[in-house]
């Protein structure tokens, strides 16, 4: 099982902060009135009151209701009708806090308070910031949906957060290099420098292209060997690059996630040098042609059992951490003539081809899982998305961006319904944008995926894009942009790691990337 869910909830900074920030809470009453209750969240589950919380606004302080202390931390809590006073036992702490007086009793010593207790429909309401100070919790306060995220200790301080890069085969990108081609032992020293370099930088897991284009770099009854193992399609590379990476990977203490482009069959659009046994040749039928490349038909359910099977070979047969795929569904650009399966595999009837297309998807998203998981419970299934579920011009509950693509309308990922349905143990969207880039800023988008996976049983790691630096797209100028988008996650409850794409671009130190790097995980 992945390290990031063994190993407890977020890694808190040794200073427990409390950051319900003032200016956020400072709202007139009526606006107040009009905005949505406050939720209140601890350790990522929903926390229920019968009365809900409110915001004094000029004492800028959110009182809730004394239930809250006792059903949810454990503490145990009296009310003094006589004396008005709310009292609070928890882990030798003794609070004490009467109505009317703005200051409290925290083991008998007197500590000021910014506001009073109060009585509500019959509740006693407390101050929150006060209260989780002296119980030592993390409180965040969330302006955009108005929600306050609370962390206890237990569990978290042993935390080690994934720290990943993707490592792509398609065109030889990361690995292995075209001069390599039919060296197995060249292969496997680029492969242990590879995992050298990465784990010096401080990461603990390599996601692997194991399934580049409908091919394989391991021994497969249904795909055929990549050619990107010896330049040609098909043809055996004399040992089990797999096998291999995985043992090499382990023996580090490093995770190994196998990486699968599901409907890609080809990036030319060329036949002729495919092997007899690829799906394009052996399956013309489930083939589309869109923008120069083919793809397996999403829309045939027999196209999409095909790559079910070819990625359970690989969970059956290998001693991998999880399961990943990429952004890669219906192509995000062009036409893509799939009329004849619309009209011969619609079982719901779907009057609407892109509901029907989301609906191809989000059987396979949902099947693949449940067979992963019925092989393998503890093995990790996730999906790393576009960054952009949808823009909040297209539906009032996407993300405040601009985005040209979206991963909803474009590529037909309905990435919520998958999140809500709980079919993935774990979303890793690509925020490939930087924190001044006002198209699609980073923090906002942070923000915008935390609150998807806020209260399910869906973790959420974020895709970095250490490419772009260097380049004339904003923010790019210097490698402190990564680390900035990295102390922001660490604000972020939701944030359970970080994948960077992708290793060559780490390896070949962007504008000084590498030592900040080692400094920022050493910390």
């Amino acid at each position: 099982m992945s390290m990031w869910r063994n190993r407890g909830t977020k890694l808190l900074c040794a200073a427990l902060i409390v950051a319900l920030l003032a200016p956020l809470f400072g709202q007139s009453d009526a606006r107040a009135a009009s905005q949505p209750q406050i939720g209140i969240y601890l350790d990522g589950k929903k926390i229920v009151t019968d009365v809900p919380p409110f915001i004094i606004p000029k004492a800028n302080v959110t009182m809730v209701p004394l239930s809250v202390i006792s059903k949810s931390l454990g503490a145990n809590v009296g009310w003094s009708q006589a004396t008005k006073t709310a009292t609070i036992r928890h882990e030798g702490q003794v609070l004490e806090m009467t109505m009317g007086q703005k200051f409290a009793l925290v083991n008998g010593q007197r500590t000021e308070l910014e506001t009073t207790v109060q009585v509500v429909n019959g509740r006693v309401m407390v101050p929150l910031r006060f209260v989780g100070t002296q119980l030592q919790l993390l409180v965040t306060w969330q302006q955009a949906s108005r929600t306050i995220l609370l962390q206890t200790r237990d569990g978290s301080s042993e935390r080690e957060s994934l720290k990943g890069a993707w490592v792509s085969t398609v065109y030889n990108l990361d690995w292995p290099s075209d001069k390599s081609y039919g060296q197995a032992e060249k292969q496997k020293q680029e492969y242990v420098q590879l995992l050298d370099e990465l784990q010096g930088m401080g990461l603990n897991a390599a996601f692997v292209q194991v399934r580049p284009s409908a091919d394989s770099i391991y021994p497969s009854a249904l795909v055929p060997w990549s050619r990107y193992l010896s330049g040609k399609q098909g043809v055996d590379p004399g040992y089990d690059p797999l096998a291999f990476m995985i043992e090499e990977t382990h023996k580090r203490g490093m995770e190994f996630h196998a990486w699968f482009n599901p409907f890609r069959a080809t990036v030319d659009g060329k036949t002729d040098s495919l092997a007899a046994n690829h799906v394009a040749i052996a399956h013309p039928e489930w083939i589309v042609l869109s923008g120069g490349k083919h793809y397996i038909n999403p829309g045939i359910p027999e196209a999409r059992q095909h790559i079910i099977d070819a990625i359970m070979e690989v969970v059956r047969g290998y001693d991998i951490d999880g399961v990943h795929l990429d952004d890669y569904f219906y192509p995000s650009g062009g036409t893509f003539p799939d009329d004849a399966a619309y009209a011969a595999y619609n079982p719901g009837k779907l009057g609407n081809k892109a509901d029907w297309r989301r609906d191809n998807i989000n059987r396979f998203v949902k099947e693949l899982g449940e067979s992963i998981h019925r092989a393998k419970p503890q093995l990790q299934y996730g999906i790393s998305p576009f960054g952009v579920w949808r823009n909040i011009a297209d539906d009032p509950t996407g993300s405040d961006t601009r985005a040209g693509v979206t991963t909803y309308d474009s590529m037909y990922a309905d990435v919520r319904t998958w999140i809500r349905q709980g079919w993935i143990d774990y979303v890793a969207p690509q925020i490939y944008w930087s924190l001044s880039f006002e198209v699609a800023r980073y923090d906002k988008l942070v923000d915008w995926w935390a609150n998807e996976v806020r209260g399910t049983n869906v973790e959420l790691l974020i895709g970095h894009a250490p490419y772009k630096l260097g380049t004339k797209e904003a923010g790019w100028s210097s490698a402190q942009e990564i680390i900035n988008q990295l102390n922001y996650n660490k604000n972020v409850l939701e944030v359970q790691g970080d994948i960077f794409f992708s290793a060559k671009d780490l390896r070949r130190n962007p504008l000084g990337l590498i030592p900040l790097l080692r400094q920022y995980y050493q910390q």
